[in-house]
């Protein structure tokens, strides 16, 4: 696809995220982090994708991703959040959790806050799965079923839920500021609110029949109550937890396991995906088929949907965009996103007009989208 640009790193990359940019700005982001996994040495990684690598001719990108600096990281890195704008915070294989900062004047990583077993069995290292932050609150879940609560200002754990789960906990997400949601290796979707002190969830929905494992989860940047989540079997849900236990629409997105879904920030009609089956999906919601596309493809996704009828309140537009999934109005196109690749697609992360993932491939592609 035009404007996109591949970078070979050396090593297979299993999260990849851009730092944030001032909400009040119109700057892109230019800096993206990147974390290894199944190699000899994993690293984490600053990328610069700023003035050495970006044209204002014509809005593509010119020239590979600079490396800024890395550092060692013990374990696979199975999961990468940005705290803030100088600090990241890492999920490990091992069951560490560490933050990470960086020192600008000098261009270089360190590593002032470690929880070393943050996951762990009784006889044993757990894999921390997955971590959300909103600053200064960490919020990391992990293979032995714990949901911990850190706080990056402090030293020791402010909460643990000891047995949050039976099953392995694939990943987290903030529903709001003290609400989060975890998705499980049974196919369920938990809703947690630390107001409460009970260690169980206010809430459970559930994927019926099989219970396939869920390994992402987003939620709406505008309207909360709307879940998107990716499991083995490839499929796209979206949920809306106000309503039901079940999924609101189940959609045939890829041929393997969906390893990350993501909302576009801003833009929340846009949606995107990846996959161990080595796509990269571009998802659009429009009100009708005349709409300009986001980026111009054709459809190609199959939809089940329970309900076509928006739920009461809201922007009916808005809601109906995600919860009624009619394809056959042109509510949703797909467009794959990169070059035929056979090796997995990892992790992805849209912000502004950028698009950066990472491969088994051992590729960085990053991506000038076209503005909406």
């Amino acid at each position: 696809m035009e404007g996109i640009n591949a970078k070979y790193v050396s090593q297979k990359i299993s999260k990849t995220r851009w730092r944030p940019v001032s909400s009040s700005s119109l700057q892109q982001p230019d800096i993206f982090a990147t974390g290894s996994w199944d190699n000899e040495d994993n690293k984490i990684s600053l990328w610069s994708i700023g003035d050495n690598g970006v044209s204002g001719m014509d809005d593509e990108f010119e020239g590979d991703p600079q490396l800024v600096c890395e550092y060692k990281h013990n374990g696979d890195v199975m999961d990468l959040q940005f705290l803030d704008q100088d600090r990241i915070v890492t999920a490990s294989s091992t069951g560490a959790v560490t933050i990470f900062r960086h020192n600008h004047n000098n261009q270089t990583l360190s590593v002032p806050q470690l929880w070393e077993r943050a996951h762990h069995y009784p006889c044993g290292k757990a894999p921390c799965t997955g971590v959300v932050c909103n600053s200064p609150e960490i919020v990391t879940v992990g293979e032995d079923g714990r949901i911990i609560l850190f706080r990056s200002d402090q030293e020791g754990v402010t909460r643990t839920i000891e047995n949050a789960d039976s099953s392995t906990i694939h990943a987290v997400t903030f529903l709001r500021t003290t609400e989060i949601l975890t998705v499980n290796s049974i196919g369920q979707l938990k809703l947690w609110d630390f107001r409460q002190r009970s260690n169980e969830p206010s809430q459970i929905l559930s994927l019926t029949g099989d219970r396939v494992p869920l390994h992402c989860v987003d939620r709406h940047p505008n309207q909360q109550h709307i879940v998107a989540t990716g499991g083995q079997d490839g499929m796209l849900c979206i949920w809306d937890v106000r309503q039901g236990k079940m999924p609101f629409s189940l959609m045939e997105a890829h041929s393997a396991e969906m390893w990350e879904v993501h909302f576009h920030p801003s833009n929340p009609d846009h949606l995107f995906s990846c996959s161990e089956d080595g796509s990269l999906l571009h998802w659009e919601t429009s009100s009708n088929s005349d709409t300009p596309s986001f980026l111009q493809g054709g459809r190609n996704a199959s939809i089940t949907s329970r309900s076509a009828i928006a739920p009461a309140g809201g922007n009916q537009s808005l809601i109906s965009a995600w919860l009624t999934g009619d394809s056959g109005k042109g509510r949703l196109e797909t467009t794959h996103m990169l070059p035929s690749q056979t090796l997995s697609v990892n992790s992805l992360d849209v912000l502004g007009q950028c698009l950066v993932c990472g491969t088994d491939g051992e590729a960085i592609y990053v991506n000038r989208l076209v503005p909406i």
